[in-house]
């Protein structure tokens, strides 16, 4: 019995699995985002997370750590490319995220064999949803008063009050008449035709 076994298996064997997860993992941080199916991207993200932790700059301080961990992430991928990627392009964008560094989103049934699809993407990558939000620092403060703060608001409001326009009913009894004199218009015109 299975009980408690958390591993999805993705109907492989254990060497296939993790060739697959090191090849999509590595197609992940060459091209940012790739399409799959829903239970191989969680599957993925869950492979890969631990990975691009290990390759942020603060788990890295001493070359000792620097070399170790390389070597422990390019056991798991098996392409230099890709851990000189996730070491130094990747790494310097999640640097500030305290982890949740890929995103999934689900895109529907493939046609073929209506598997539930989604896109897996790093989260830092995406120039559309990053594009409106500024970056700040996230600093873990204890709250402080903020009654301050809620009377300014609340003066602001009180301030700028917005004037409604007055709707006038004129332009519509305008537009009755010009529609029946159009009609008479037309009558005349027929009736000086025959």
């Amino acid at each position: 019995m299975r009980h408690g076994k958390k591993v999805n298996h993705l109907g492989r064997k254990a060497a296939h699995r993790k060739a697959m997860l090191a090849n999509m993992a590595c197609s992940l941080i060459e091209h940012k985002r790739i399409n799959t199916t829903v239970a191989k991207a969680k599957a993925l993200k869950q492979f890969v997370e631990p990975l691009i932790t290990r390759s942020k700059a603060e788990n890295n301080l001493t070359a000792d750590k620097g070399t170790h961990n390389r070597r422990i992430v390019f056991k798991y991928l098996r392409d230099k490319y890709a851990v000189t990627e996730l070491f130094s392009v990747v790494s310097e964008k999640v640097a500030d995220r305290p982890g949740g560094y890929t995103r999934i989103i689900k895109l529907g049934n493939r046609l073929g064999d209506n598997a539930d699809m989604a896109m897996i993407e790093l989260v830092d990558f995406n120039e559309l949803y990053n594009a409106g939000k500024p970056k700040k620092k996230s600093t873990r403060r204890s709250r402080r008063g903020g009654s301050s703060a809620t009377d300014k608001a609340e003066a602001v409001v009180e301030e700028t009050k917005v004037e409604e326009p007055k709707v006038e009913a004129a332009p519509e009894a305008k537009t009755e008449t010009e529609s029946e004199s159009q009609t008479e218009n037309k009558a005349k015109e027929d009736d000086s035709k025959e």
